[in-house]
């Protein structure tokens, strides 16, 4: 069994979980669009790559980012980016990367689980 198939078994049983062609997993969390990758770094070495949409189509100017530079300072889980600035609006993400080999099912799901609510909270604050 992969890192992907039982990243796909353990959150599936707390959420909604599509597996894509590409290998890339899609996951809804409370409002939130999350992708999760597993990506071989090297031999034996295996990170998850978690992008969660928190806010589409914001409009950018100083307020935005001073807001999500304060959300970034006290956010522990993941890195929260202003993207795709384009006619002057823009999306924000959180993005975490962590390794995963070795974390058991019990583990895998806890730590995912955190980082999404994390982000939800950062949804929440942007509101």
């Amino acid at each position: 069994m992969t890192l992907a198939d039982t990243l796909a078994g353990v959150l599936s049983a707390v959420m909604s979980v599509e597996a894509e062609e590409d290998g890339a997993l899609t996951l809804r969390h409370d409002g939130t669009i999350a992708s999760l990758r597993v990506v071989t770094v090297a031999e034996g070495l295996e990170m998850v790559s978690l992008t969660q949409m928190l806010a589409w189509d914001l409009p950018v100017g100083p307020d935005l980012l001073k807001k999500v530079v304060a959300l970034g300072q006290t956010n522990m889980l993941g890195a929260i980016v202003v993207a795709d600035q384009t006619q002057g609006q823009a999306d924000v993400l959180l993005r975490y990367n962590f390794p995963a080999g070795t974390l058991d099912e019990g583990a895998l799901q806890t730590l995912v689980l955190m980082v999404l609510t994390a982000g939800t909270a950062v949804r929440e604050a942007l509101a």
